[in-house]
């Protein structure tokens, strides 16, 4: 289904001419703005104000006068009036002699807290016992959001990353339901997948996160894992029950694809030469981020290039999770050169593959053999299609593919092991890339995100959780055992490291051997951690002799 009007008149990106000017210029909320035809299903809620248009003159100077050291801060604050009576007296108050622009927001705002050092770790725990610990901690329960307030409020019980990170995640939230079934809590993960049934209801996709500014984009979509979960003796059957959601979702990743013609490009779906249909990550704004404004205009004056071209990479690069990494650089190297959307990538294509046996298997349980078959149809073009354009044959490796040049990025990472974790790859294949991630990423705690040291957090030296088990689960779905379990081994090593010695478990490690912290990105080192913790209950129960007791004191 086609949610969205069509134009003669198109730009490069495949949104048309009079969109991208509009969304240039931040237009955003109320369904009668030029660009809302154009890229909000006309099925869905008006999307929210984001805080960078409520107040945007006061927004843009806090940014940029980097008020706060981290942007996301201002981006999550509550004003205590009206956001258009705060707007007239900031522009009222701020040319008078001693005006203080720290001074204002903390009178008209109510600023958020991170509760980074709220929970004390019990030094005596196990790390299985503590993580069972910190469910509670980063539990939130349903609330209203508070007039002009960023967040999207949820019905149910929810799990928060930790840290800046106050709200739900997308596809944080699968590798944190993986430690909360171990961990005997079913009706929170219940929860949880129906809180982004609502949000699919309610906006037609899944945002990044329920902040009214992650709206615009969405994340790797892994819905259909998580519903998995709810039965995982009968996938099907739960795949049935949330069929409208799941449908939902693919229409959004797939809007426009009826009518694109080879060569060209609308929202998250590239028509290549052959007409194959492949999905990249997107943003249907091109202004700087909420959360990272300042970051994202001083890129884009450095980059020399359009800024409206650069913001909508950032965000599309934000829509990956991998934000940042090498692997969208133009040059490998710096962050200006940033081209997601030039790119499909090997794991979101997977992942597309993995939601449309889902649908087909959904179908196929509720008797509605057509879209049995027409999903059976749609999962086979695109193997074929990941085949083709991923797999590099000499190499040994999946890599993603640069659709505008027509060649491979040639800069591999672990994204290649998506191809194992749902299904696509061939025996022998699977064998290539274990062999391959054995000889480039495996390092003495875990596997390396790239082969790449850039300073970016998506790169070398740093390992992530959910990359960790991907690998484990698609290695063992062929039979590699024994990589598989080396790579469980070797990264909860550092996991319970790094707990022994700080009472935490945090966001991304530095797995090259080092006791350096894990560094890069545009934030500090995060603790808490939603998905560190799923994942390392995940894997001491997938291997128990990677439990230990608790540290000696």
């Amino acid at each position: 289904m086609n949610f969205f009007l069509a134009s003669s008149r198109r730009s490069n990106s495949g949104i048309t001419i009079a969109a991208a000017a509009c969304l240039a210029l931040g237009s955003w909320s109320g369904v009668a703005r030029a660009d809302s035809a154009v890229v909000r299903p006309a099925a869905v809620a008006a999307y929210p104000t984001p805080p960078s248009e409520l107040y945007p003159e006061l927004f843009a100077a806090v940014q940029m006068g980097q008020v706060f050291k981290d942007g996301k801060t201002f981006a999550d604050a509550v004003p205590k009036d009206s956001p258009a009576a705060i707007a007239a007296l900031y522009k009222r108050e701020k040319n008078r002699p001693g005006f203080a622009l720290a001074g204002f927001v903390q009178q008209h705002f109510d600023l958020p807290q991170d509760n980074a050092d709220a929970y004390i770790s019990d030094r005596t725990q196990s790390l299985q016992q503590h993580i069972a610990g910190l469910w509670p901690h980063l539990t939130r329960q349903p609330a209203k959001a508070g007039a002009g307030s960023s967040l999207l409020p949820l019905p149910q019980a929810y799990v928060v990353p930790g840290g800046r990170f106050r709200e739900v995640y997308y596809w944080d939230s699968y590798f944190t339901m993986l430690g909360l079934l171990q961990n005997g809590k079913p009706q929170l993960i219940r929860a949880m997948v129906d809180n982004f049934a609502s949000l699919i209801d309610r906006y037609g996709h899944i945002p990044n996160g329920n902040r009214s500014y992650y709206l615009s984009r969405s994340q790797p979509p892994f819905y259909f894992k998580m519903v998995g979960l709810l039965s995982t003796q009968d996938e099907a059957g739960a795949y049935a029950r949330y069929l409208p959601q799941l449908r939902r979702e693919y229409a959004f990743w797939m809007d426009g694809a009826s009518t694109l013609k080879p060569g060209t490009a609308h929202r998250r779906v590239v028509a290549l030469a052959d007409g194959s249909l492949l999905n990249r990550y997107y943003d249907d704004r091109a202004v700087p981020r909420d959360e990272s404004y300042a970051e994202d205009v001083k890129l884009a004056q450095q980059s020399k290039r359009p800024a409206a071209e650069v913001y909508r990479d950032l965000r599309a690069g934000a829509e990956s999770g991998w934000d940042f990494s090498s692997r969208w650089l133009a040059d490998g190297k710096s962050l200006a050169t940033i081209e997601t959307t030039a790119i499909l990538p090997v794991d979101l294509n997977s992942l597309m593959y993995g939601l449309e046996n889902a649908i087909r298997l959904g179908c196929e349980r509720v008797h509605d053999l057509t879209c049995g078959k027409e999903f059976t149809q749609r999962a086979e073009r695109r193997r074929l299609a990941v085949q083709k354009y991923f797999w590099n044959e000499a190499a040994g490796h999946y890599v993603d593919y640069q659709w505008i040049k027509q060649r491979s990025t040639e800069r591999p990472g672990a994204a290649t092991l998506y191809p194992l974790f749902v299904g696509i790859a061939e025996p022998a294949q699977a064998a290539r890339v274990a062999q391959w991630v054995g000889n480039e990423l495996l390092k003495p705690s875990g596997i390396v995100t790239t082969t790449v040291d850039s300073g970016q957090q998506w790169d070398a030296p740093n390992g992530w959780a959910p990359l960790q088990w991907i690998a484990v689960d698609g290695l063992n779905r062929y039979g590699q055992h024994a990589m598989a379990r080396d790579i469980a081994t070797r990264w909860m090593g550092k996991v319970q490291q790094v707990y022994g010695a700080s009472g935490k478990l945090v966001e991304k490690y530095n797995v090259s051997g080092s006791d350096i912290e894990a560094g890069g990105g545009e934030y500090a080192l995060q603790d808490g951690f939603g998905w560190t913790n799923g994942v390392a209950m995940q894997l001491m129960t997938l291997y128990p002799e990677l439990q230990q007791p608790a540290p000696s004191r």
